[in-house]
C-alpha cells in the first residue's frame, strides 16, 4: 500500500508516541503504526446464504472461498497478500494450524480444530488484487431477526477474544476499516442496526457512511420472467434501497454475484462454451423447456450430458445460461472469453469495481487516518491518566492540519448526495467534486484554466458557500456549508 500524506503524518505521529507514552498505551500506538502501513481492511458480512463468500471470490479473482456451509464458514476469515499461497487456522490459543488448499484450490471445508476453538482462518494468497485490500469474510447473520452471530460481532465490533491468542491473531480479528454488507431481499431494521453498529465500533463518526457500502445481490431473481433482463427492476430497487441505508452507507450497488465469480476467477471453459455453443442450436420449444426450471434443465434429454448442465448451473444458474445462450444465437462463433467479456457486465461487477475504487480506494488514506486517531482517542479515554493528554494533544495536532479537512469533507460529501441534508442539485455536485477529487480544475468546474483563475474561483466559492451558510440555510445546511467553505478557502491557499 502506497501511504497517503494523511496516513504518513499519523504514523510520524505514532513514531513519536511510542517513546513517549507509557507501556500500558505503547502496544496500542504501535498497533496503529502497523496497521497504517497495510492495505485497507474490508469486511464483507451479511445474512446467511447471502452470497458472501461468492463475492469475495470475486473481489480476490480466485475461487479459494467456500460457498457451500461447513466448518471454515463458521470462522472469520481474512484473505491477505503473500508470496505464496498458505492457510493456517489459528486457534484461540494462539496455535496455527496449516492446512492445504484442497484439489480445487480451495480451504478445505473442515478444520483440523473443531470451529469454536478456532479464532480465525488466515489465507495468504499471491494475488495482486490483495495488494491494496485485505478482505475479510465474515460467518453470516442469523437468518431470523435474531443476534449477529459471535464470530461476526468479534469481527464487526471488536467484541473482546481470548486474552491468550497472539497479537497477530488479535489484529486480524480487530473491527475491519470498511464494510461491504451484502444482502438479497428488502433491508430489515437488524440490518440498519447491524450496519449502525459497526459505524460507531469502526472509530468513525456514526452518522458517517463513507466507510460502508451494500450490495444488493442475486439481482437476476428480480427478473420478471425467465432469460428477462433483470436490470430495470434491480437498479430502482437497489436505490429505494440505498435511501433506507442512507445512514449506514454510501451506495447499494446491485450484482449476479455467481456470474462475477465465474467471470473473475477464469471458472466458464471452452468445454462449457462448447456445451452452451450446442444447447443454443437446439429447437426453440426444447431450449424454451430446458430452460425453464432447474429441475427440468437437468431432466430434459439432450445432447450435453447431465454432469456438464449441472456444471453449468453450478456456474451461471438459469439467468446466466440464458444470458449466454441469447449470445451464442445472435454470434454463433463467438469465443470463450469474449462470452466471458459479456457475462462479467451482465453481473454488474464493474460498477461494484468503480464504486469500490471511488469510495475505498480514492479515500483510503482519509479512511485509515480516522480509524486510527479514532483508535487513539479511545486509547487516551479508557488507557492511564498520565496517558490521556499526550495521545489527545497528538490526535489534536493531527486534525488541526490542513490535510485532515478532507474527512469532514468526505462526511459532509456524504451527508448530500444521500439525501441526509438536502441542497440544490447544482451545490450538491460542487460538494462532492470537493470531497473527492485534488484537482481544482475539476473542482472548479473550470478544467485547464490558469492557478490565478483557479485561486479567484476558489475564494468566490468559499464567499458563496459562507453567505448560505449565514443566510437562511438551516441548521444542518450551516454545518455542512462551513465545512465546504474551509475547505474551498483551503483550496485557495493551495493555488496560492
Amino acid at each position: 500500500m502506497v501511504a497517503g500524506q494523511l496516513t504518513t503524518s499519523v504514523a510520524g505521529m505514532c513514531e513519536e508516541l511510542a517513546g513517549k507514552v507509557s507501556s500500558a498505551s505503547r502496544p496500542v500506538v504501535e498497533e496503529v503504526a502497523s496497521r497504517l502501513g497495510q492495505p485497507l481492511r474490508v469486511a464483507v458480512a451479511g445474512r446467511l446464504k447471502a452470497g458472501k463468500s461468492t463475492l469475495v471470490n470475486a473481489l480476490i479473482g480466485r475461487r479459494v472461498a467456500p460457498t457451500a456451509a461447513g466448518e471454515c464458514t463458521r470462522v472469520v476469515t481474512q484473505f491477505r497478500y503473500g508470496p505464496a499461497d498458505r492457510v493456517d487456522v489459528v486457534a484461540r490459543n494462539g496455535v496455527k494450524h496449516a492446512v492445504p488448499l484442497d484439489a480445487n484450490g480451495m480451504i478445505p471445508t473442515s478444520l483440523p480444530i473443531p470451529a469454536d476453538e478456532a479464532a480465525m482462518i488466515d489465507v495468504q494468497l499471491s494475488s495482486d488484487r490483495l495488494r491494496d485490500l485485505t478482505v475479510v469474510d465474515t460467518p453470516g447473520l442469523q437468518s431470523v431477526n435474531t443476534d449477529i452471530s459471535e464470530a461476526a460481532r468479534e469481527m464487526l465490533f471488536a467484541a473482546p477474544i481470548a486474552e491468550d491468542v497472539d497479537d497477530d491473531s488479535k489484529a486480524a480479528v480487530e473491527s475491519a476499516e470498511a464494510i461491504i454488507y451484502v444482502f438479497t431481499q428488502q433491508v430489515r431494521a437488524d440490518d440498519v442496526e447491524a450496519l449502525e453498529a459497526f459505524s460507531k465500533a469502526s472509530q468513525q463518526l456514526s452518522s458517517s457512511p463513507m466507510n460502508a457500502l451494500g450490495l444488493y445481490n442475486k439481482a437476476d431473481k428480480l427478473a420478471p420472467g425467465p432469460g428477462q433482463d433483470p436490470w430495470p427492476v434491480a437498479g430502482p430497487i437497489a436505490g429505494d434501497q440505498a435511501n433506507v441505508l442512507r445512514r449506514a452507507v454510501c451506495d447499494v450497488v446491485p450484482v449476479v454475484g455467481l456470474l462475477a465469480e465465474t467471470a473473475e476467477a477464469g471458472l466458464l471453459t471452452a468445454a462449457d462454451c462448447e456445451a452452451l455453443r450446442t444447447l443454443a442450436g437446439l429447437g426453440e420449444e426444447k431450449r424454451a423447456l430446458m430452460l425453464a426450471s432447474a429441475g427440468l434443465f437437468l431432466s430434459t434429454e439432450s445432447p450435453v450430458d447431465e454432469h456438464q448442465r449441472r456444471r453449468l448451473l453450478e456456474r451461471l444458474d438459469l439467468y446466466g445460461i440464458h444470458f449466454a445462450i441469447a449470445h451464442l444465437q445472435a454470434s454463433p462463433h463467438l469465443a470463450t472469453g469474449e462470452l466471458v467479456r459479456l457475462l462479467f457486465a451482465a453481473s454488474g461487477f464493474p460498477r461494484l469495481r468503480t464504486t469500490l475504487h471511488q469510495i475505498f480506494g480514492v479515500r483510503a488514506d482519509v479512511i485509515k487516518a480516522g480509524w486510527a486517531l479514532g483508535r487513539l482517542d479511545a486509547a487516551a479515554a479508557s488507557g492511564p491518566a498520565a496517558d490521556r493528554d499526550l495521545l489527545r494533544g497528538a490526535v489534536e495536532s493531527i486534525v488541526a492540519r490542513p490535510e485532515y479537512h478532507r474527512l469532514p469533507l468526505l462526511e459532509a460529501a456524504a451527508q448530500v448526495t444521500t439525501g441526509q441534508v438536502a441542497l440544490p442539485e447544482a451545490m450538491e455536485a460542487e460538494v462532492a467534486r470537493l470531497a473527492l477529487t485534488d484537482d481544482a480544475g475539476v473542482v472548479l468546474g473550470l478544467p485547464g484554466e490558469a492557478r490565478p483563475q483557479l485561486r479567484r474561483a476558489a475564494i468566490e466559492a468559499a464567499a458563496r458557500w459562507r453567505a448560505f451558510a449565514n443566510g437562511g440555510a438551516t441548521p444542518s445546511q450551516a454545518r455542512v456549508a462551513n465545512v465546504v467553505h474551509r475547505g474551498f478557502h483551503l483550496l485557495a491557499q493551495r493555488l496560492g
